[in-house]
Parts: C-alpha cells; sequence; structure tokens
C-alpha cells in the first residue's frame, strides 16, 4: 500500500516581487526547501529587480482576506509570516482575522523601506501596524533602520541593538529579532533575539562580494518554516540565522545580479 508523507503549511503574507529574489517568491523557495507546503496571500504586485521597485499596485483589501480564509478553510497553517503589506487597510484586515479564535504563530516582518530605499509602507499605516498587529505577532524581525522607527532611537552598536530588542518587547508584548546586517564597523553580521526570558546574540561572518537581495524575507520566511516543523521560537530563529547564512555563501548569479540559493 502506497504511503504518502503528510507535511506542515505556512502562509506568507507579503507582496509579489517581479524580479523572484524577494517578497512572496523568495518566502515559497524558503518553504519548500524546508519541506513545508508554502501557500501565500498577495497583497501587492511590483515591477521590480534586484536594482530598483518601478512600481507598486495594491490588491484589494477584501481580496486579501479572502485569501487568508480560503488557506484557513482547508488548509490550515502551521505558522504564518506576514512582509510587505504597504496599506493600512491591508494591515486592518491582516489584524482583524488574527485577532478573533485561535491562530498559529505570526512572525512579523515589518516591512518598510526596500534596500533601494523605495517606501514600501505607507507612513499612514506604521501606526496601525504598532497599534494593531506588533501586539498580535509572536516575533517581529526588523532590520535596523525599522527597529529605528519602531523604538524611536538611533541604533549604532550591538549594545544599541540589545537595548532596542528589549524596547520592541516591552512595547508590544512579543519576542523582537532586531537584524544587524548593516551595522558599521563591524566583522560580523550579529543579531540581537530577546523574548522577555532569553537573549541571543547570532552572529555569521560576512561574506565579502555578494550583494544581496531577498535576505530579510527568507530569513522570516525560514522562522515561520521552522516553526510549522514544530521547533521552539528561539531554535527556530538559530535555525532561520544558519539557512539565511548558507544561502548566502551557496549564491549564484543570474543576469548580472546575485541570487540566494535555497536549500534546507
Amino acid at each position: 500500500m502506497l504511503r504518502f508523507q503528510r507535511i506542515p503549511c505556512a502562509l506568507t503574507i507579503a507582496g509579489s516581487d517581479s524580479g523572484g529574489g524577494a517578497g512572496i517568491q523568495a518566502d515559497l523557495k524558503t518553504f519548500a526547501s524546508l519541506g513545508v507546503h508554502g501557500t501565500s496571500a498577495i497583497t501587492c504586485i511590483t515591477a521590480q529587480n534586484p536594482r530598483r521597485v518601478a512600481c507598486i499596485r495594491r490588491v484589494d483589501s477584501v481580496m486579501v482576506r479572502r485569501q487568508i480564509e480560503a488557506v484557513f478553510d482547508e488548509l490550515p497553517p502551521a505558522a504564518v509570516k506576514t512582509g510587505m503589506l504597504y496599506s493600512l487597510e491591508i494591515i486592518r484586515v491582516v489584524a482583524g482575522f488574527f485577532s478573533r479564535g485561535k491562530r498559529p504563530p505570526l512572525v512579523v516582518d515589518p516591512v518598510m523601506v526596500s534596500t533601494s530605499g523605495a517606501v514600501l509602507l505607507k507612513p499612514s499605516a506604521i501606526r496601525i501596524l504598532k497599534q494593531r498587529l506588533l501586539p498580535l505577532a509572536t516575533l517581529i524581525t526588523p532590520n535596523l533602520h525599522e527597529a529605528e522607527i519602531l523604538t524611536g532611537e538611533k541604533i549604532s552598536s550591538v549594545e544599541d541593538m540589545r537595548v532596542a530588542a528589549k524596547k520592541l518587547h516591552a512595547r508590544f508584548g512579543c519576542a523582537a529579532l532586531v537584524k544587524g546586517g548593516h551595522l558599521r564597523g563591524l566583522k560580523e553580521a550579529v543579531d540581537v533575539f530577546y523574548d522577555g526570558r532569553e537573549e541571543l546574540l547570532l552572529t555569521a561572518p560576512f561574506i565579502k562580494g555578494i550583494s544581496t537581495h531577498g535576505t530579510g524575507c527568507t530569513c522570516s520566511a525560514a522562522i515561520a518554516g521552522y516553526l510549522a516543523l514544530d521547533r521552539s521560537l528561539s531554535r527556530a530563529v538559530e535555525e532561520a540565522k544558519h539557512y539565511v547564512t548558507r544561502a548566502i555563501y551557496q549564491s549564484y548569479t543570474v543576469g548580472r545580479h546575485w541570487g540566494l540559493r535555497h536549500t534546507g
């Protein structure tokens, strides 16, 4: 008799990247490489490549909710991540859905600005993100710039990152992973995790000569994927750090740009 493997499901609620390096595309590649069935709710469509974001079109908030509901109806995810939500209306829809009933672990990547400098979250939506969505998160994964926006404090050292992680936990009641990949003056890429009880300083060597795109999306997707595989939160964060480091180290070239290699 044939026996089929049963695998967990994860959901990404994020924007589409036409260049394939970040957003929904990076998330689904990450889930697949970990042996997790990936589902998606697309929040916006972008015309972009590794160099720039040329255009963004928002998906209607009702359609976003219908996508989420359709997934939960038949493919209940064991973990969820959010990426680029872009608008106040979409943030309200996502927060409203996750505020009702028992929901799986929620990893919120508070995507605000792209690596190329494009604004990916409208300023009017940041207040609703803080008030409605972040308090529902299991974990938030801001980069340095996003952590500065959320805390109102400048971050220029690892000690500043530690303070920021604790402030974020105190302010929103969730665990925080402050990513320090762009912190200047260090020989290693340092991330700080804090959940109110445990603090982790996660380090990896910088890999010279590679220009990365989609590492933030990949990191939060890997955390959600490992949570779907029933890892503890702290272990999921540690394994995701190793996953992203390996993806960068094994990068390939496509056209004139670098691409992350998503391997489990």
